[in-house]
């Protein structure tokens, strides 16, 4: 099929010419992948069996690894523009940071330095290995790896409380339009004999984190030509998370009181998961294939102006 073997060959070759850059660099490279192997494998392991196994950080490996594959996306890109450019003396700077940054979370054993500091490693190697040039390839990368990190919890209490009263406010007044027997009573909802408090992991603020790092992947990754789509896809990101929450709490409460609150907890609440990231990516999705007409739309005005 020569339609088929047009699309195959481009893809396959990138493929290849991706794996052979890496493994021309390897022996240049490999000394430093053992050293942050040696020093993070320990920390990802903590997190792996420790904070990251929480319903609230289960996004943390999710993030890493989409983190991971972004930079083996853009290492060719980085190399070819940094090619023949000077380094930074700034990254020795940023990597003695770093480094304390590391011992005191490690030896304190306070995970936002610690797991803070890979990231400013990262940024202190590329200065370092191949100037600012390669910093300015890789810098959603390494901004994207922020989302994993933990926040306070002091700022998360303080941020989340708001959001789960409008998540509760919302979704009692949705179902009760809907003539479901409701109530609400701040952050706690009574349907029917039933009653559900909307957790942190439910509506918090860091599922909106979650959800916006998702939305923000999908920028990256599609990179529209057009800087209005691009501008006004990132801006309703924002109310995008929320609606995805509340669709997340209107499944719980709607499971509860059909099939009662055994499957509520159970099964069925980590399935409501899964719904807040569908629900969060159709929207997405859909609010994109929207702007996209809008933006073709003024596209064809301008070339085919009315007469």
């Amino acid at each position: 099929m020569p339609g088929g073997c047009a699309i195959s060959i481009p893809i396959m070759e990138n493929s290849i010419t991706k794996t052979s850059v890496l493994k021309a660099n390897l022996p240049e490279w490999l000394p430093i992948i053992l050293g942050l192997l040696v020093l993070y494998v320990p920390t990802l392991y903590d997190l792996i069996n420790g904070l990251w196994a929480t319903e609230g950080q289960a996004h943390g490996p999710i993030i890493f690894a989409l983190s991971i594959w972004l930079i083996f996306r853009q290492w060719r890109g980085m190399m070819e523009k940094s090619e023949g450019k000077p380094t930074s003396h700034v990254g020795w700077v940023i990597f003695v940071i770093a480094l304390l940054q590391y011992i005191l979370g490690r030896s304190q054993q306070i995970m936002l330095f610690e797991l803070s500091s890979f990231i400013w490693m990262l940024a202190a190697i590329l200065l370092i290995k191949r100037g600012s040039r390669a910093l300015k390839v890789m810098w959603f990368p390494l901004f994207f790896m922020l989302f994993m990190i933990p926040l306070p919890g002091t700022i998360v209490s303080a941020l989340t409380m708001p959001m789960k009263m409008a998540v509760s406010y919302v979704t009692a007044n949705i179902l009760f339009w809907a003539q479901y027997p409701i109530a609400r009573n701040g952050v706690i909802l009574q349907i029917g004999q039933y009653q559900l408090l909307v957790a942190d992991a439910c509506a918090g603020l860091q599922t909106l984190l979650t959800l916006e790092s998702l939305g923000l992947f999908y920028l990256n990754v599609v990179r529209h030509t057009s800087a209005f789509r691009n501008i006004v896809l990132a801006i309703l990101i924002v109310p995008i998370s929320f609606a995805a929450n509340v669709i997340r709490v209107i499944t719980l409460t709607l499971v509860t009181y059909y099939f009662g609150d055994e499957a509520g907890q159970g099964f069925l609440h980590g399935f409501a998961g899964m719904v807040l990231f569908l629900s969060a990516l159709i929207l997405i999705l859909g609010i994109d294939a929207l702007l996209q007409y809008f933006v073709k739309m003024r596209a064809d005005k301008y070339l085919h102006p009315a007469k």
